[in-house]
């Protein structure tokens, strides 16, 4: 028997981010009788099959009219292996200028695997040696923590606070990380409606953070999954990246909030420049791309058609794609604060109201854990999520997480009904 102990495999896989990963993405499979606040995904209510369909034909014809292809080229694309870095690039920066004003050479541009491959490529490039740290704003998502933890990589949290990043505390992390020897190559961010809080950056909060980054010589990793969905009234801000003038801020971007989970289509935007010991230089994306080749090869051609089909069809925009969807999470988000105030009147449960997205925190006067989720689950039929996945270390956490994206207006008020009979009974 060729039996191991899990003490000879990688140390990540006892790491708490890699069991919280896969513990998020399955719980609501263990309890399929409760109403779910936990998933973070997009509502199904609009997707239909014969979407698919009318995406792949409008991405064809676009390597025909477009591109120039002949029917040959054109099921090659399609059916076979494919460039590396990924066949719908120019698609994507087209969709990157529409949607957020950003310029960007489509070369410039790795199609990926979903982000997660986006940031396990990042990441990777950047760790060359054990002196090296990421930066990571707390509470922070578990798949940057997990993917860090894979490559070797420490993390150094920052701390949030109310505006989303705590610069003065970055500021000192970094200080101190360079004081015993460490090299913080970047800092994680999640500037607009984050998850797990749900805070956002404001437009001088980013200008600053920028500024910090180059006077500390750090890279930024601008993670941007929700912000296409501000409530109504609520202006959208440039990304770090829109405002990005020194190549400071690698891109990470994803289709799954905004077009197709299940096509799992993401990119990094990584325009810096790579200079080589005999005097030429490359960009970021082209150094990405040798390490996608050895661990993906390239992203599924169907899927990136799929993606091609739907911005194609929204002239590569998806803000006009999303207004059904953005009112909804909106809607949804209103219901759930307006819910959570009408059970908690007494200011002994406490939550925030975030400007968009789909996930808001809930604080409580007692420890939030597993074991509560499970009886939360088993007893009540409402799930959420603990906020300790998102902390690094075992301290207690008094919060727990709500993602109001994938739940039905119907589900939500008995759903807080479960909730505040739950904490009720804590209390």
């Amino acid at each position: 028997m060729a039996d191991l102990d899990v003490s000879d495999l990688h140390g990540a896989l006892t790491d708490k981010a890699l069991n919280s990963m896969n513990f998020l993405n399955e719980v609501a499979q263990h309890y399929p009788d409760a109403i779910s606040l936990a998933a973070g995904r997009p509502a199904e209510e609009f997707y239909a099959i014969e979407d698919l369909h009318s995406y792949l034909d409008t991405f064809c014809a676009y390597l025909r009219d477009e591109l120039g292809y002949d029917e040959a080229a054109v099921r090659r694309t399609v059916f076979q292996y494919g460039r590396t870095k990924g066949i719908v690039h120019r698609l994507v920066a087209r969709n990157l200028l529409a949607d957020e004003g950003i310029t960007v050479d489509p070369e410039a541009l790795v199609v990926t695997v979903g982000c997660q491959e986006a940031m396990v490529l990042a990441l990777r490039a950047l760790r060359k040696d054990a002196n090296d740290v990421l930066l990571a704003v707390e509470p922070a998502y578990v798949g940057i923590t997990g993917a860090a933890r894979l490559l070797d990589l420490p993390v150094l949290p920052v701390a949030g606070g109310n505006d989303g990043i705590d610069l003065d505390d970055l500021i000192a992390v970094v200080k101190a990380a360079k004081a015993d020897g460490l090299r913080p190559r970047a800092c994680y961010v999640m500037p607009d409606f984050a998850n797990p809080s749900g805070l956002s950056l404001d437009l001088e909060t980013r200008q600053r953070l920028l500024d910090v980054a180059a006077e500390q010589d750090f890279l930024l990793l601008e993670d941007n999954p929700y912000g296409l969905f501000p409530v109504e009234g609520v202006d959208r801000v440039p990304t770090l990246k829109t405002l990005d003038t020194e190549r400071r801020v690698i891109y990470l971007g994803s289709f799954a909030k905004t077009a197709l989970p299940g096509a799992r289509v993401g990119y990094v935007v990584a325009d810096q420049l790579v200079a080589h010991p005999d005097g030429t230089t490359s960009l970021l994306a082209d150094e990405l791309s040798k390490i996608k080749s050895m661990v993906t090869v390239n992203t599924s051609a169907i899927g990136q058609a799929m993606i091609g089909g739907k911005l194609l069809q929204h002239e590569c925009s998806l803000v006009a794609a999303n207004q059904r969807e953005r009112s909804t999470y909106a809607a949804n988000l209103h219901a759930l604060t307006k819910g959570l105030a009408a059970r908690f009147p007494d200011g002994e449960v406490t939550w925030n109201v975030p400007s968009g997205g789909f996930f808001l925190v809930v604080t409580v006067p007692f420890v939030v854990d597993d074991a509560l989720l499970a009886k939360s689950a088993q007893e009540y039929g409402v799930l959420w999520t603990p906020m300790g996945h998102f902390y690094d270390g075992d301290a207690p956490i008094h919060a727990l997480r709500l993602s109001c994206s994938s739940v039905t207006p119907a589900e939500l008020e008995p759903a807080l009904d479960r909730l505040a009979a739950l904490i009720r009974d804590q209390l």
